[in-house]
Order: structure tokens, then sequence, then C-alpha cells
């Protein structure tokens, strides 16, 4: 064992017992959270405003305090990057998270605030790798290098107030100890280049120079990475180039549709796959076994959360519903929409994702989808959750692999049915490509009551359609858009056809 790894263990053992804690008692940590967070919020002006000084309790502040989606928080935001103070938080917010999402904006501006970097992102991070740790007492995690490919971050241009933004993992490299330095690659100047491919080139350059150990970030773009490291090296697999590889640490999207390509890039029975469930709002939850595809909700870190099952959304934004669960009343089984009051300035934020929990005491939750990431165009409400569960069922029917995806509409003409498209990049193509649409538009059924009965006997829907799309053609749609690398993800469902559309443009091009 390294000195490192001794050392990380022995601080590390106060942090497993308090995990420890929160797994029985979750509750009490929620409230201690809650108590502090709405101290901080009443010296602010959100805070004034809704009268937060005169509040005591949970339920009095669920009734002065509104819903708010970006679209609502926006005018807040935008007072701080032109300069005012306090308005969401108690301390001055230098750092935005800028990401793409669910909102009328072309892009979202989440602000991050010293408390929320160190006691929920960090934090986070940290409980993760001690967890794994003490479930791997033999592993040399320490001994190697960290891979993070991280993205850019400059400053504010529409701001006023000498803010800085851009994306979560540039934010979390610039404020990094240095000591964290020691053991994570690529050096701060390759990792914050902001040009992706540029960024790529530099890391193949150094590739043969490090022994990575642990890799983390989003599944896609670290894919594009790792293959082209491959071909800049000439090696058949990445364990050739590190053979310590031991964990890759992913989030930001569904990991399924990628693991075959991973297990084929590094061929590994004792390589390790966790999820994380971290976003530029916060460090929500990690997954502590990996034998158990939940993960554990982090009630003591920076967050109150609340939850709206999601079929009580609608009703909640319009004022009708207000039975909020908090971690004390959660149901399993119930698929929640989540709403978090937080360290980083946002109050009852609508995330945009739903989630289910699996278990109690501990509270550990899967990802279900995003509240507004479906097709509902013909009555099928098609939640992401289904697409990608019966994608990846498809796949290991027909022995097939899946680089990346989205999914449109066909609409109804002249009198006919409707129907989805589905604009897949193979890694690896099944031998039969309407085989394959069969095997999927099947296995959709199976996942989901709603599109089963549009299909039944052609009802209101037809066979649903594949277009076997070039290699690189979302890599091209993305650096046609300007969204490569960073936390930038492929729209996997639409109800329109813009993005189809493009696809198909890029991919008959010579």
């Amino acid at each position: 064992m390294s000195v490192v790894t001794k050392v990380f263990n022995l601080y590390s053992y106060k942090r497993l017992k308090v995990l420890d804690e929160t797994r029985m008692d979750p509750w009490r940590f929620q409230r201690e959270w809650f108590d502090k967070i709405l101290k901080s919020g009443s010296n602010t002006s959100f805070g004034k405003e809704h009268n937060f000084g005169s509040l005591s309790d949970i339920s009095g502040f669920q009734k002065v305090a509104p819903l708010l989606d970006y679209d609502k928080i926006e005018p807040y935001i935008d007072r701080v990057r032109s300069g005012e103070d306090y308005v969401l938080w108690d301390s001055k917010i230098k750092w935005f998270a800028k990401s793409s999402g669910t909102s009328s904006s072309k892009s979202k501006f989440i602000p991050i605030t010293n408390e929320s970097i160190s006691s929920c992102h960090y934090d986070g991070m940290q409980n993760m790798l001690a967890t794994y740790m003490s479930r791997n007492p033999e592993s040399r995690l320490f001994d190697g290098m960290a891979l993070t490919l991280g993205g850019s971050a400059k400053e504010d241009e529409a701001g006023k107030g000498g803010t800085q933004c851009g994306d979560l993992s540039a934010i979390l490299l610039k404020n990094s100890p240095a000591i964290a330095e020691l053991r994570r690659t690529p050096p701060k100047h390759i990792a914050l280049i902001g040009d992706f491919e540029e960024k790529v080139k530099e890391i193949c350059k150094i590739a043969n120079d490090v022994d990575v150990t642990s890799i983390s970030g989003v599944p896609s773009w670290n894919l594009i990475l790792l293959n082209s490291i491959l071909e800049y090296t000439g090696k058949s697999n990445i364990l050739e180039l590190w053979p310590n590889l031991e964990l890759f640490m992913h989030g930001g999207i569904n990991f399924e549709p990628y693991r075959s390509e991973y297990k084929r890039i590094i061929p590994s029975d004792s390589m390790n796959y966790l999820e994380n469930y971290n976003a530029s709002e916060g460090y929500f939850a990690f997954q502590d076994d990996p034998g158990d595809r939940s993960m554990l909700l982090m009630v003591n870190g920076g967050v109150f959360y609340e939850f709206i099952p999601l079929d009580k959304l609608s009703e909640a934004l319009d004022g009708n519903f207000n039975e909020f669960d908090t971690v004390e009343s959660v149901k399993t089984g119930v698929n929640y929409a989540m709403v978090i009051t937080t360290n980083g300035g946002l109050w009852r934020y609508l995330i945009g994702d739903s989630v289910s929990f699996t278990s109690l005491r501990p509270h550990k939750l899967i990802i279900t989808g995003r509240t507004q990431l479906f097709i509902n165009a013909f009555g099928e409400e098609l939640m992401i959750g289904n697409a990608e569960r019966a994608l990846s069922a498809a796949c290991d029917a027909g022995d097939c692999s899946v680089e990346n995806f989205t999914v449109a509409p066909l609409f109804m003409k002249e009198g006919g049915k409707g129907s989805h498209q589905w604009l897949i990049e193979f890694s690896k193509a099944p031998a039969n490509l309407e085989k394959f649409a069969d095997l999927l538009d099947l296995e959709i059924c199976r996942q989901n009551s709603d599109y089963e009965a549009k299909r039944t006997k052609n009802s209101t829907m037809v066979r649903l359609s594949v277009v076997n799309l070039k290699s690189g053609t979302f890599y091209k749609w993305q650096k046609e858009k300007g969204k490569l690398g960073g936390q930038n993800k492929i729209p996997r469902l639409s109800s329109r056809r813009d993005i189809a559309e493009d696809l198909i443009r890029i991919n008959s091009e010579e």
C-alpha cells in the first residue's frame, strides 16, 4: 500500500463513519442542511422577497417559496451576472456552470458558490472515492493518475460582475487544491483547452508517459478520447497502454448503450464501472455497491431535496398540488420529479430529472429520465428510460452495439399513420437492420404500455424505422452546433424533427 493510499484511508475514516450515519438517519442531516441553507438565504434579495427570515419550518418554506424552473430563476441569475451581489446567496458568486438544457434559453447559467464547490461537488466525489477504497482494500488507485477530460471556462462576456462561466468540470479543475494535481492528468494547461479536438490531440501526445489507474467523466466523450488514443498509439486496447487501469466513474448520460464498447477496448474482468449523479446543480448520488445499479442519495452535501410524484407535476406547477415529499416520506417504486434547494443559490429548483427510490435507509435511487425528455407525438408517452432499456435489450439480442442515437417522430401524412424514426450510429452494426428494427420495436412495447397500445394492430402507429448513420455523424453535428466536449449531450428524444433532419443531411454528405 502506497503512502498516498494510507494517508487517504486515514483521512477517510471519519467520512465513512458519517456516511454510514446518513444511511440510517437521512432525515436528521436533511433537516440540518435545510436550517443552514435557509439561514443564508434570509440574507439575500430572494429570501427577503419571500420572507425567509420569519420561517421556522419546512411547510412554511414550501408555502412561500415558489417552484422554479430555469426560466423562472433566470431573471435572478441575470442580476448576479450583471454585478449585483447577494441576490440568491449571501456570499459573492464568481462562477457559473454553463450548460444546455430544457429551457427557453439557448444555455443555462447555473450559479456555483464557494460553499457548493467544497461541501457539495468535492465532498460528493470524495465520498465516492472513500467508499470505493473501503470496498477494495487492495486497490492501487492512488499509485497512478486519474484521467479527467475536463471542459473549458472563460470570462462571462455577457456579465458585468467579473464572473466566469464554462463547463462544471473546468470550474472544479480551476478551483482544485494543488495536491490533487499530483495525481491527475492531463495537466491543467491541456485539460482546460477550449477546442475539444485540440485537447484530444494534446492528451494523445502524453498518453504513453502516464500510468492511468482511473477515468472519470461522460461516457460518450471519454469513448472518443480513448479511441483517439488507441489510433494515435497503435495499441489494440487500452490495457496495453495502461495495464493498471481499474476504475471508470461515469455520469451525465446512461452508460448501458456504451458498456459493450468499453468492454471491447478495456478487456478486463477486474475493471470497475461506477455511476455518479453529478450535475452542474450539485452532486446528488453515487453507486456505492457495484452489484447494485442504484445510487446512494447524498443527504449531507449542501442540498435539501423535495420530490413530486411525476403524475402530479403539472398540477404542482399550476399551484394545485402541494403534497411534496421529502426523504422522510418518499416511497419506493414511485417516479418522482426532483426539486432541490442548495447552498449554490438554487431555491426549490426543478432540476428536470425524474428518479425512483429502490430502497429506504439507505435511500438509494435510479434516474428514470427527464421530466421533459419524452416523445408524445401520438399519445405513446415514450420516456428516455423506456427507450434506453429497449435499445440495450435489442442490442444484446441482435449482437450489436451503439455509439450514439436519437429518436424523432415521423408524422402522419395523407391518411397514413405515425411512427418513430431512430437515427443510430453503431459501433458494431447488426447483421440485418430490418430484423434489428423488429427487435427494438418489440422491446419498446415490452417497456411502455402506451406505445404497445398504439402499436397493437397498427392502430395509430406503425413499426419504427432505423437509419444507420455513418461513423462520426453525431460528432459532425455537435461540431456544427459548437457543442464539442464538456457536458454537452446528444438529445435522445425529441418531439420535433430538426435534429433528425440535420443528421440525415450530414449523413448524406460526402
